[in-house]
Parts: structure tokens; sequence; C-alpha cells
């Protein structure tokens, strides 16, 4: 079981970095982002202030899985007696943590990374240079700009969607575990797709955020497995 947890580690490791290294190297991004810009008139494909799109796939789905967190927290502290929630107690934790966890991370880096977004870009009529995650911003551009920090890699409000991916770890039939990574990958696209229509993200952002959020859950897991077995293993007292 460890040594097939390491591997889809290193898998998922691997996967991320090549995703990276295809964006970095190629107008990929680019390339699929214009299908969503009308450069004629300066706009998006959608509206940010439309109000629905923006009360389903940003407030609404961001509130849903917020009051799902709080849900499964009210279960395991009021309800840890009870058989079912004893039987899927490791499951519920995974989902918890991951809910905290994930677009935690995903913004800690968005903090450093200091990346614009596809309507910061001069290709998009922004005012910042389009430079891959291994690249500075010009000297020109940083002596009229000292004041240029940006947050937008990778996609922190998908983080959230792609962090219901834990789910797997809940359900124990192969079936109900494939319908729970359908569901999370449904929400966490739909998000991500979501903030490119309005400029915010390109598409390498959410498939990279969905890549993080899959690492830090399996390692979650792991960690979750560990600590399970020591407690096991350790002897009873007398």
């Amino acid at each position: 079981m460890q040594q097939s947890r390491s591997r889809e580690l290193l898998i998922t490791l691997f996967l991320l970095l090549g995703v990276i290294l295809l964006f970095a190297s190629t107008n990929l991004d680019i390339f699929i982002q214009e299908f969503f810009y009308n450069a004629n008139n300066n706009q998006w494909f959608l509206d940010r202030n439309e109000p629905l799109p923006k009360f389903i796939f940003y407030d609404g789905i961001k509130k849903l899985i917020i009051l799902f967190a709080i849900g499964i927290l009210f279960v395991l502290i009021f309800f840890r007696k009870n058989k079912t929630v004893l039987e899927y107690k490791k499951g519920l934790i995974i989902v918890l943590l991951s809910i905290i966890i994930v677009p935690l991370s995903i913004g800690s880096l968005k903090a450093v990374t200091n990346m614009p977004c596809p309507k910061n870009i001069q290709h998009f009529n922004g005012k910042y240079p389009d430079v891959n995650l291994f690249q500075c911003y010009p000297d020109e551009f940083k002596a009229k700009n000292p004041d240029c920090s940006i947050k937008c890699w990778p996609a922190g409000h998908a983080s959230g969607g792609f962090a219901l991916l834990s789910l797997f770890f809940l359900f124990k039939s192969r079936r109900n575990r494939k319908r729970a990574v359908i569901i999370a990958l449904s929400v966490g696209f739909s998000m991500g797709t979501y903030k490119m229509l309005i400029g915010d993200h390109f598409f390498s952002h959410t498939i990279i955020t969905m890549l993080i959020a899959w690492l830090i859950i399996l390692l979650i897991d792991s960690l979750k497995t560990i600590q399970q077995r020591r407690y096991i293993a350790q002897p009873a007292e007398i």
C-alpha cells in the first residue's frame, strides 16, 4: 500500500513538472485564451460583473464548499461516536483537511510566484509583459512599475473545487469513487473555466492547480495512514 502511494506521488509530481515545463516553453496558454477574448472591443467572453454566472461559479459554489467543510466538522465533533461516522472517520478527516489545506497552499504559492493574469498582460491590452514562471520582468518594466507585485498563479478559486478530489478517499466502492472524482473534476473545472472566461486565469493555471491539489491530497492521505498505523501499533495501557 505504501509503495503504491509513493508511486502515485511520484507520478503526480512528474506530471506537474511536465505540465509546468510544457506551458512555460510554448504559447499554448495564449492560443487557448484568445478564444475567450474579443480584441476589437477589448472584452472577455463573460463580464465579471454579470450577476448570475458570478453567483453560480464564484460566490455560490465557494460558499457551498465552505458549508460542506463546516458540515463535516460538525459531524466529526457531535456525531463522533456514531457507527457510520466511525467507519468513515478517516475519509471525513482527509476531506476536511484537504478543503482547508489545498486552498491555503495554493494561496501561499500565489503570493510568491508574481505571475500576471491574462487580463493583465500586454497581449490582452494589459500593462504587464507576458512572462512565464521561470522569467523575471524586464528591467525597464520594473523601473516604471516598482510595485509590480501580482498574484495570479496558480488558480486559487478552482483550488476549492479540486480539493473535493479528496472524496475519493471517503468512499469504499470503485463506482462511488469514480463518481466522486467526476463530481470533483466537474466542480473544479467549472470554477476554473469561469475564471478563464472573464480573463482571470490561463488554462495551465487550472490544470496545475488540479495536480497540486491531488499531490497535497495524496500527502494528507499518506500522513493520515502513517498516523493510524502508529496508533494501532501502540501497546495498550495496563
